[in-house]
């Protein structure tokens, strides 16, 4: 592709496609409660797709940071190498659809420092439904030789999230009873981190299972409180969905990616686990 995008759509990822090289496509999809994502992508998937797990490749093993950590730089490099991503390729990352956890790997890319990757507009069901070619075979890519320099996206720890939350903005992506408190089917404890604002990631669709044009993601942030002069940052359930939160960002043009919005990686799920950590409402 000619320029890197944060989304695109079916019809430029299939012109790309016949690009040589093509670029490499990632399959991510996965499920809360399953099912598991490789059987999804075994049944089929984009013809060349690497599947990639999100629970065992894309997050180091659950524990005081969280149910979903940040993978150490020496396995993600072993993960993407293994995909076929080398330092100069463009990557294509697309899930079962809404992008919300095809976003956790474009995030991962991009804060390994690989700027040139990108994620489907309507995932697998957009492509399904335009009719497009899905295959069952597996492919056996390259190694590739990209190397992961972690840092280029900024994140924050448990205190940061707290002093984000009272002096910037921080947006929940969790649905509303979850942040409400009304419910928590996962975590310790219901409730959101105080002074944070709900952002469900689901408000970045439209009807049809795309993401919303550019000028009206931007003006939903708007009314969120999101401004030119907010120090603005993300989490969510375990710090996978937040990623589409700060994608989302990009795409409607309020941050890039010289200048990212922030995420919390060890969400609520390593939030809620501490007794000493206030959670709202009280």
């Amino acid at each position: 592709m000619s320029a890197v995008r944060t989304l695109v759509s079916s019809s430029e990822l299939a012109a790309a496609l016949l690009d040589s090289p093509p670029p490499v496509l990632l399959d991510v999809r996965w499920a809360l409660g399953g099912p598991p994502g490789r059987e999804s992508y075994l049944a089929g998937h984009l013809p060349g797709a690497v599947y990639i797990d999100l629970d065992t490749e894309l997050a180091a093993t659950p524990g005081s940071g969280g149910r979903h950590p940040l993978p150490t730089p020496e396995d993600l490099q072993r993960v993407f190498r293994a995909a076929g991503v080398n330092a100069d390729s463009s990557v294509v990352v697309y899930d079962a659809g809404n992008g919300s956890i095809a976003a956790r790997a474009w995030w991962l890319l991009r804060w390994a420092g690989h700027r040139d990757v990108s994620v489907l507009d309507g995932g697998y069901a957009g492509w399904l439904k335009e009719g497009r070619e899905v295959t069952t075979e597996l492919p056996t890519p390259e190694p590739g030789d990209i190397e992961v320099r972690p840092g280029a996206m900024p994140t924050v720890d448990a205190d940061g999230a707290a002093r984000l939350a009272q002096g910037g903005l921080l947006l929940d992506a969790r649905a509303p009873e979850r942040y409400r408190g009304d419910v928590e089917p996962v975590d310790p404890r219901a409730g959101h981190i105080p002074g944070a604002v709900n952002a469900p990631f689901t408000g970045h669709l439209d009807a049809e299972g795309h993401w919303l044009p550019a000028a009206d993601l931007a003006d939903r942030f708007r009314k969120l409180g999101v401004h030119d002069d907010t120090q603005v940052g993300a989490y969510c359930g375990s710090g996978v969905t937040a990623s589409s939160v700060i994608l989302a960002l990009e795409a409607a043009g309020i941050t890039d990616s010289d200048h990212p919005a922030v995420l919390y990686p060890g969400s609520w799920s390593q939030w809620s686990s501490d007794p000493d950590r206030p959670v709202a409402p009280s």
